[in-house]
């Protein structure tokens, strides 16, 4: 049978900047304690009192790093370079026995010019392709007897260098996140590797999400 506590914990894990909040000790107890009521209720199928949420409120331990562990403040303190990249397209194709023949053909057309940025992701129905606007021609071409899903122009990409071991480090990519997040941008794609984080990015919204970034360091 499901408890006051359970049901508060589930509502809080479900709303990290709440929870956040809650474990910087800068939230109203009272105020959040009448806004869960309604659903804590919902949730055990009878009246709660609010009083009763607010003590599991004051009860409740969030994670410890989720305000920033000392770890994830340095890790997040040596982030290396940023690399912005301008004027990208972002196809999306269906996966097929095929594809893997296609691509090849745009990966012998591109590899003599180093300076034309890429990147491939394969899921489990479709597979991504970022690439400069230069090459869409090639690209659809390339690809002229696959299952094209969706193309997006006029989109940016915002590459992060991280510290070795970052993986290791909780938290990271969710600060990253939040503080997008908070500043109302929509991410249009993103891809990672080991030591590399890239965002892309509507033009309109590329020089906000650098400013983001920027002072991520700060």
């Amino acid at each position: 049978m499901k408890t006051i506590a359970a049901c508060v914990e589930e509502l809080l894990v479900a709303q990290p900047f709440l929870e956040e909040a809650l474990a910087r000790n800068i939230i109203n107890y009272s105020a959040l304690a009448e806004e869960l009521t309604t659903p804590v209720s919902d949730m055990l199928r009878k009246p709660v009192k609010t009083g009763a949420i607010m003590m599991a409120l004051r009860r409740y331990s969030p994670p410890p790093d989720l305000g920033g562990s000392p770890r994830l403040k340095k890790v997040i303190k040596n982030l290396g370079d940023i690399t912005v990249r301008s004027n990208l397209i972002d196809f999306t194709f269906l996966n097929s026995q095929s594809l893997i023949k296609s691509h090849s053909k745009l990966l012998e057309h591109i590899q003599p010019n180093p300076n034309v940025f890429y990147a491939f992701t394969r899921g489990i129905l479709e597979s991504n392709i970022i690439i400069s606007n230069a090459q869409k021609a090639h690209i659809l071409n390339c690809f002229k007897n696959e299952t094209l899903l969706a193309q997006k122009e006029q989109l940016s990409a915002i590459s992060l260098n991280l510290p070795e071991n970052n993986s290791k480090v909780t938290g990271l990519y969710y600060q990253i996140f939040k503080r997008l997040a908070w500043e109302g941008i929509a991410l249009y794609e993103v891809v990672s590797t080991t030591n590399e984080f890239t965002i892309l990015v509507e033009d309109e919204l590329i020089d906000k999400a650098f400013s983001v970034i920027k002072r991520l360091k700060a």
